[in-house]
């Protein structure tokens, strides 16, 4: 007699608070709130985390939240797992046409970080009804200011990792087809600092250049310069990026002004290479000012490191999303990199921990503009899924 398979329980409990997580997510989508402006989003978090029975903390790191939940099967010496969420939005004006779109002119969820609120919360509720089989305790954090690389770090230093053994998180992405999961151990998000160079010169007439120490002139060299170090002193297996984003200098046509100030990025995948790059930067900086009569003065703004998985917590993950999804929709390799930044990085640092990218892609659905665009949107189809991978990761944990 054939055997009939019984249907998996926690995909049907899921499948139960589809209608509530959209719901949950299309709301906070109407209400956007920017980096450590989100009231709104911050109380429905705790409200609904202290109706499940939590204990909970607020105003960590201004609008943050910590949720933890204790198992019942948990003995003294019981682990704690840490589950992430960031709850920021961005100062952009929508330009979707759906129904939920932002009801506040200027911002706007275009990252998807109303995705990451309501999954960590409907993660909550499925989990808080397995209390009493849960043989650890499980701590959700809702960070504000992802987007300003500013709450995960004071987040951490305010202490809520202090008793955590292991931490994950997720990222929807809108490139990356509805479906799958990226799950890799080693580097996934570069890290990310902010570049300011301010070139000294000397003013004058424009049509007597050879009374001056023209700084655009200068500044172009540099610009030029700096991308050598990427070129020709940056393996091919090491890969990183330094892009130079405004240039500003002047205030008349026939004027040459006594400075030029440039603004950029510097993206790596490795915290030595991202070191040694920083320093070269201001070298090769200064060594060009300084052969064209000028000077220059270099600024790196320390913004987050690269995010790291553990190789033991991301195979434990990979097997949650193999569970989930099928090992055929499961992606490992390089194509999951991104030289997009994340402040996830603090908690990695602070915990052996796994990161993980799922699939929000869907052309037919809209879903297909790429993150911080006004038309940005994710297919809600990744939402169960993002919430079923992170439920088994957690309970494969303890």
């Amino acid at each position: 007699m054939q055997q009939v398979s019984q249907p998996d329980s926690l995909k049907l409990e899921i499948d139960e608070r589809v209608p509530d997580l959209v719901a949950m997510r299309r709301d906070l989508h109407e209400h956007p709130e920017t980096a450590f402006e989100e009231v709104r989003t911050s109380g429905i978090v705790e409200q609904r985390l202290r109706a499940l029975g939590f204990e909970v903390q607020t105003g960590i790191a201004k609008t943050g939240v910590v949720g933890l939940l204790r198992g019942g099967a948990a003995g003294p010496e019981a682990r704690t797992l840490a589950i992430r969420a960031d709850m920021d939005a961005l100062p952009i004006y929508e330009q979707t046409d759906v129904d939920y779109r932002s009801q506040v002119d200027g911002k706007m969820h275009a990252c998807g970080h109303d995705g990451h609120t309501s999954i960590g919360l409907t993660v909550a509720d499925i989990l808080s009804r397995r209390r009493s089989e849960l043989k650890g305790n499980i701590k959700f954090i809702f960070q504000p200011a992802e987007e300003v690389v500013g709450g995960a770090k004071p987040m951490v230093e305010a202490g809520v990792m202090d008793d955590v053994d292991g931490v994950i998180g997720l990222h929807l992405i809108s490139t990356y087809k509805v479906g799958r999961v990226g799950v890799r151990a080693g580097t996934v998000f570069a890290s990310a600092d902010k570049l300011t160079l301010t070139v000294h010169g000397r003013g004058g007439h424009g049509g007597m250049p050879h009374g001056t120490v023209d700084p655009i002139m200068i500044a172009a060299q540099v610009i030029t310069a700096l991308q050598t170090l990427i070129s020709r002193e940056t393996s091919p297996f090491s890969p990183a990026v330094i892009t130079i984003g405004t240039f500003n200098a002047g205030t008349a046509f026939n004027i040459i002004p006594e400075k030029a100030e440039l603004g950029g990025t510097l993206r790596a995948f490795a915290e030595e290479h991202r070191a040694y790059l920083t320093r070269r930067i201001e070298e090769v900086a200064n060594g060009v000012a300084t052969a064209m009569g000028g000077s220059c003065t270099v600024n790196v703004f320390d913004g987050c490191p690269p995010c790291v998985n553990n190789a033991a917590m991301t195979q434990m993950v990979q097997g949650a999303a193999v569970a989930t999804v099928g090992q055929e929709f499961v992606d490992v390799g390089e194509e999951i990199l991104t030289t997009g930044a994340d402040d996830m990085a603090y908690f990695l640092n602070a915990a052996p921990g796994c990161y993980f990218i799922v699939g929000a892609n869907n052309d037919e659905k809209g879903a297909r503009y790429p993150h911080h665009h006004p038309r940005f949107n994710v297919d809600e189809d990744a939402l169960p899924i993002a919430v079923e991978v992170l439920v088994r990761s957690a309970l494969d944990f303890f």
